[in-house]
């Protein structure tokens, strides 16, 4: 199956994916928000809302990417330096800043699962972090000189959501003691750190030395 990347590229991916999807953030925030504030019937449907989203912004980069890769090889170069950048500004950001980790526990009226799901994926679409980081990471695992690249970069946003789904099940299953866990040991939240911001520096590495070659 052509749409289907090599292992060796299957594997950065993964890896990164779990990374990303650990480390604390806005959706993340908002899963254990609402799930101590709602139940845990709330706090998934607002993390499948972020799925949601995730999949539009990977409809939407292999639509732009696609047709960049059509029209100009060189600007789709441009685009993964601009991305190897922005790994590289991510990861400093972690290190410098942490996480952004404050879930809240509060009552209160009760909320549709509808509604639910359109917060986590309001949150997650409408956050220019979140579209800057999905024009500049999915590109970076596929070549412009690959005819099957669309069809990869689809196959990578659906894989990022089926990773994803397993590590945040938990989170929310297990809300309370996760976010507990979370604010008594801010090493533990800084390690996460550290990881993401190692990980995404040596994906920067790895495409600005072979560009350069």
């Amino acid at each position: 199956m052509d749409f289907i990347p090599d292992a060796a590229t299957l594997a950065q991916f993964t890896v990164a994916s779990i990374i990303l999807t650990i480390t604390p953030g806005p959706d993340m925030t908002l899963f254990v928000s609402r799930t101590l504030s709602q139940g845990p019937a709330a706090g998934f449907a607002s993390a499948f809302g972020a799925f949601s989203g995730t999949i539009v912004h990977t409809t939407l980069v292999v639509i732009g990417v696609s047709a960049l890769i059509v029209a100009s090889p060189a600007a789709f170069f441009v685009l993964k330096m601009f991305g190897a950048g922005y790994l590289v500004f991510l990861a400093y950001q972690a290190i410098r800043h942490g996480s952004a980790f404050s879930p809240t526990k509060r009552g209160g009226p009760g909320v549709s699962l509808f509604r639910s799901w359109a917060t986590g994926f309001g949150v997650n679409l409408l956050n220019p972090k979140v579209i800057l980081f999905f024009m500049t990471f999915l590109p970076q695992f596929v070549s412009a000189s690959d005819p099957h690249a669309p069809g990869k970069l689809f196959f990578l946003g659906f894989l990022f959501v089926v990773i994803s789904i397993p590590l945040t099940v938990p989170m929310i299953v297990a809300a309370e003691a996760f976010s507990g866990a979370m604010k008594k040991r801010p090493r533990l939240t800084r390690v996460i750190d550290y990881l993401f911001a190692g990980v995404f520096s040596a994906f920067a590495l790895k495409i600005l030395t072979a560009q350069a070659k």
